[in-house]
């Protein structure tokens, strides 16, 4: 693991609260010079720590009203049954998040869709019939109160 200090911290806490700030905008809110701060976000980038760049849309705006948040469970608990499941979870577009949790089910998906009709038929069309789903439950979202919120990061060390 990368040990990060605190330029990396202060360009990952920048990076956070604004992804399409340049890097000499970067540069100026950690203290560093344009080129060094570039080598350092290559860095970052090159060892998996930034995995991306993406934008921020407001599902409601194009019409995505309906979240839901679906728990499966899954019959004999293997590693193929799982990957073959993590695999089809990964491959509907409308599962915008998915974790293996402990508890009565085994994992979490985040789905977001148009709608309840538009909810009904992937459930029906797409995630009952899942390989190795023995239960489903959905849990449907009121109201968005936090979302793709920052990470908090480590304090540096040393």
């Amino acid at each position: 693991m990368l040990k990060l200090d605190k330029f990396d911290l202060a360009i990952l806490a920048a990076l956070q609260a604004d992804a399409r700030a340049t890097n000499v905008e970067i540069a100026e809110r950690v203290n560093l010079s344009p080129s060094p701060c570039l080598r350092r976000i290559r860095m970052l980038e090159q060892a998996g720590i930034i995995r991306g760049y993406r934008a921020d849309i407001d599902r409601r705006a194009l019409g995505l009203e309906l979240t839901v948040f679906v728990a499966f469970k899954v019959a004999h608990h293997t590693r193929e049954h799982a990957q073959a499941f993590q695999q089809a979870l990964q491959d509907l577009p409308e599962v915008v998040g998915c974790y293996m949790i402990s508890g009565h089910s085994d994992f979490m998906a985040e789905v977001v869709v148009e709608n309840l009709a538009a909810y009904e038929a992937l459930l029906t069309d797409k995630l009952l019939v899942l390989p190795h789903v023995t239960d489903i439950q959905s849990n449907f979202a009121i109201r968005s109160v936090k979302t793709g919120g920052p990470l908090k990061l480590p304090a540096v060390k040393g």
